[in-house]
């Protein structure tokens, strides 16, 4: 599967359309990371526990993509765009959204 941001696939073709997928994540952040974090704001440096996690949710929310692309006869994913929105009450909570058009290249 091909996934890419750009809105065609250098060398390739587009010979059909499928429509738009998506993928979803959210994640809740834990009290652990939490006081890492908070740690690392003190004293400085990267939150590698904050990134650990951003990183996880990313990658999951591509691959729901790709499932679904490829679960609607795609091979390729063009356009993809990549969000990500703090939720929760306490700002407790991180979602991953990616979308994209899934296609048929040759």
């Amino acid at each position: 599967m091909i996934i890419t941001t750009t809105p065609n696939v250098e060398g390739k073709k587009i010979v059909e359309y499928k429509g738009i997928v998506f993928g979803e994540v959210i994640s809740g952040v834990n009290f652990v990371k939490d006081i890492a974090a908070g740690l690392t704001n003190f004293f400085g440096g990267r939150s590698r526990s904050y990134e650990g996690e951003l990183i996880e949710a990313r990658e999951n929310a591509l691959l729901e993509m790709e499932s679904r692309a490829m679960s609607m006869g795609a091979n390729a994913v063009v356009g993809v765009d990549v969000d990500y929105e703090v939720l929760g009450q306490g700002n407790d909570m991180l979602m991953v959204t990616v979308s994209g058009t899934a296609v048929v290249v040759e």
